[in-house]
């Protein structure tokens, strides 16, 4: 029997995170395994309570240890009440972001201690790390005006084009640091391009597993 795997998207906004979780899915279901789909911040009624106090406007001004606390928070109750039981009770786990952003965003975003993110890392997590990691890179530029089109920006798209080249450059760091965990898809081509690295990607992990 295949052990189940934690897999994460991570990347800026509008770089195609929905679409690239349904195609992952899609593949992972197609080999017969179980699959929760989960999101972060949120992923559990306290978890989505506090997706609303950190993506909205109502606390603009936040501090960033606040931010950050709140996203291990949220964290530390996906964990206990939905990801760890999935993957105990045989399912593969799919997430929307995970601790990857919190380095990206309030690490090299913010400007927060890495150090300090990783000694929450640990505390909350344990040795639990995503098995893959899917990156999906492209422009600032281009990533902004693709979310700028479909709502209006939250309290994180709101921040200024600086932020987010660090927040990119943060990102392109980690794979950089870690690449037998991720793989960095060009982002910035079209959708069609777009799925076929991510297809392959997936398929290639998928054979690997199911051979284990």
């Amino acid at each position: 029997m295949t052990i189940p795997r934690f897999i994460t998207v991570e990347g800026i906004e509008g770089a195609g995170k929905t679409s690239c979780m349904d195609l992952l899915e899609r593949r992972i279901r197609e080999r017969g395994h179980q699959v929760l789909v989960t999101r972060e911040p949120g992923g559990t009624p306290m978890g989505e309570d506090l997706r609303q106090l950190l993506l909205g406007h109502r606390h603009d001004g936040m501090a960033d240890d606040t931010e950050l606390l709140l996203m291990f928070a949220a964290r530390a109750e996906h964990l206990h009440a939905k990801i760890e039981p999935a993957l105990a009770g045989g399912s593969w786990v799919l997430c929307d972001r995970f601790t990857d952003a919190t380095y990206a965003y309030q690490g090299y975003g913010r400007g927060i201690d890495l150090q300090r993110i990783a000694t929450l890392e640990t505390w909350v997590q344990g040795k639990r790390r995503p098995d893959l990691t899917l990156l999906l890179d492209l422009p600032v530029e281009v990533g902004l005006e693709r979310a700028g089109r479909r709502s209006t920006p939250d309290r994180f798209e709101s921040q200024a084009l600086a932020f987010f080249e660090r927040v990119r450059r943060g990102y392109l760091g980690l794979a950089a640091a870690s690449p037998g965990r991720f793989r960095v898809v060009d982002a910035g081509q079209s959708l069609d391009k777009v799925s076929q690295q991510v297809t392959a990607a997936i398929d290639a992990f998928l054979d690997q597993a199911d051979s284990r």
